[in-house]
């Protein structure tokens, strides 16, 4: 197989997976029908109730509602937070580690309301005697202060309501230092005279949206784990169709965006209940349910949970449940890609763990682009065999071209006998005609690998790696990477002329550097770094490979 065939194959096989997966994702994007969802919500309602306390069905309120509400401030080292006094909810958090924007100030906002969306946490008791499901709708705490900040290693947040009977309950968040887990106490003090029952739930909301563009393949939407399944997408168009209704030992349900994710908790020693809805106002909410809680006359329990919202941390997200970490979505090759990521974080840091055994500390580059440089190196070395094979079969397949032409002479129409005289002359020239295109077979499934690893690691967002390229996870702001690619391609074509004789085969060839940096323009800076790196040691290999070859006769280059 011929140089040039390789390139166009391995293009094909790039455009073709992002559009099957922009195919994908388009076709699982919802088209709901408010009628529709209104009438599945009716149909429906004895079973949002048990799930979501009625007063809640719609969703919070518009923002201008919002704003007339007591709305509690909660600052520490990793977040900012607000949680509105009605129903206790987190309404938005800034995560002050993370920018909007490279190089400006302002700190990435996960929850809350922008660009006419909206995305909260929510939670609370519902049941024979939960606050949240009374009919005279969501319970309004009382705070002691309206904003708190964290001073040492742990902020304890009390809200505070008694209901008409007398029956207390105080909701508390639990802030730790450096961590973006939060967790969730509901004390509930029942100082009546009769035994009560309450149920916690939580969830999360978020207003349906439509992914971008083909370049951005990252999945925007829900998902959740149960005993028997340890990670499910569960998509805005998922939800259209069918309510989530899953019972289950332990579990979890997560809302999953580009580096970023929210996740709720339960006690792993209970039954849950994983719930999902889309409401009449377009926003998609998935949700647990725990056990129904008894709490005897006279008597206090307290229920709790857990809460994460924070950048998709592997280590982080697997201590808090041992499938959450799933979350970070490597696609269905997660299998090379972790081990890949591991190595890619071990290369930066230089510390690491040798299959648990023992740790590792020699001192890391510091620099995620010389990390990426690094593992395409090694990624090349240890491909190597596969490679020289490759550029083996490529050069006798080229030496045979003039027998190949002067059997074509020989037989003309004939391609019955063409064919057995060509397998003829494999065989006895001992070629594998498959011998070129089985090793980038091979090498594909690593490509896309480290594709994932670009595409979903946290860390190399806003990773700077020298002159112009201050942010790895964006396109070249001078498209200099692109064009150098789609140089280092030209390079490699002058190195193995064409032998294809089909006038449009060569123009096709001829103009695939240029469709290649076309293609690159958009994509992140890491990844386009890292197939330049790539092209530039094959072209190294291939330039030794050719080299050996000549020393023992074989003619490569024409």
């Amino acid at each position: 197989m011929e140089s040039q065939r390789t390139f166009l194959f391995i293009g094909l096989m790039l455009v073709s997976f992002l559009l099957f997966q922009e195919w994908n994702n388009d076709y699982n994007q919802p088209k709901v029908d408010p009628s529709a969802t209104t009438q599945t919500q009716q149909a429906n309602s004895t079973e949002s109730d048990d799930f979501i306390p009625s007063s809640s069905d719609s969703g919070l309120p518009a923002s201008t509602t919002l704003a007339k509400r007591s709305v509690i401030e909660i600052t520490t080292d990793v977040f900012k937070v607000k949680i509105d006094t009605k129903g206790g909810d987190i309404v938005e958090s800034d995560l002050l580690q993370y920018e909007e924007v490279k190089g400006e100030e302002t700190p990435f906002m996960l929850l809350g309301e922008f660009e006419g969306n909206q995305y909260f946490s929510q939670s609370g008791l519902i049941g024979l005697n939960g606050p949240d499901a009374s009919s005279n709708g969501r319970p309004t705490y009382h705070s002691e202060q309206t904003s708190y900040t964290l001073t040492g290693d742990e902020l304890r947040v009390p809200l505070q309501f008694t209901d008409s009977n007398g029956v207390s309950f105080t909701k508390t968040y639990v802030f730790k230092k450096g961590q973006y887990d939060v967790g969730l106490e509901y004390t509930v003090n029942n100082t009546t005279s009769a035994p009560i029952q309450v149920q916690l739930y939580t969830q999360v909301k978020r207003t349906v949206q439509e992914k971008g563009s083909l370049v951005d393949q990252n999945y925007l939407g829900a998902a959740y784990g149960t005993d028997e399944e340890p990670y499910e997408k569960y998509s805005f168009s998922d939800m259209a169709d069918k309510n989530l209704n899953e019972s289950t030992q332990g579990g979890y349900i997560a809302f999953i965006q580009h580096y970023f994710v929210s996740a709720w908790v339960p006690k792993q020693d209970q039954t849950n209940t994983l719930y999902s809805l889309i409401t009449s106002s377009n926003a998609a909410i998935i949700g647990t349910k725990a056990e129904p809680v008894n709490v005897q006359a006279g008597s206090e329990q307290t229920i709790t949970s857990i809460y994460y919202m924070g950048p998709k941390e592997s280590d982080v997200l697997e201590a808090l449940h041992p499938d959450l970490d799933l979350t970070v979505d490597y696609g269905w090759l997660w299998f090379i890609s972790q081990p890949l990521f591991e190595l890619l974080k071990f290369l930066y840091s230089g510390e690491g763990s040798f299959f648990g055994l023992f740790d590792i500390n020699v001192g890391g580059l510091g620099n995620w682009g010389l990390a990426i440089i690094a593992i395409t190196i090694i990624v090349k070395s240890l491909m190597y065999p596969l490679t020289k094979a490759q550029y083996t079969s490529m050069a006798k397949m080229r030496a045979l071209q003039p027998k190949m032409a002067a059997l074509k002479e020989k037989y003309g129409d004939d391609r019955q006998k063409f064919g057995q005289a060509t397998m003829e002359m494999y065989k006895k020239e001992k070629v594998n005609p498959m011998g070129g295109c089985f090793p980038i077979l091979l090498q594909m499934p690593i490509f896309l690998a480290l594709f994932y690893v670009f595409l979903e690691s946290t860390e190399l967002r806003h990773a700077e790696f020298m002159l112009w390229l201050t942010d790895l996870s964006a396109q070249d702001p001078y498209y200099v990477l692109p064009i150098l690619f789609g140089a280092s391609m030209f390079i490699t074509q002058k190195l193995q002329p064409m032998t294809v004789t089909d006038p449009m085969q060569q123009k096709m060839m001829t103009f695939m550097p240029v469709i290649f940096s076309v293609f690159f323009l958009w994509f992140p800076s890491g990844l386009v770094l890292y197939w330049l790196v790539s092209n530039l040691i094959s072209i190294a290999q291939m330039l030794y490979i050719y080299r050996g070859m000549e020393k023992k006769g074989i003619k490569v280059r024409g």
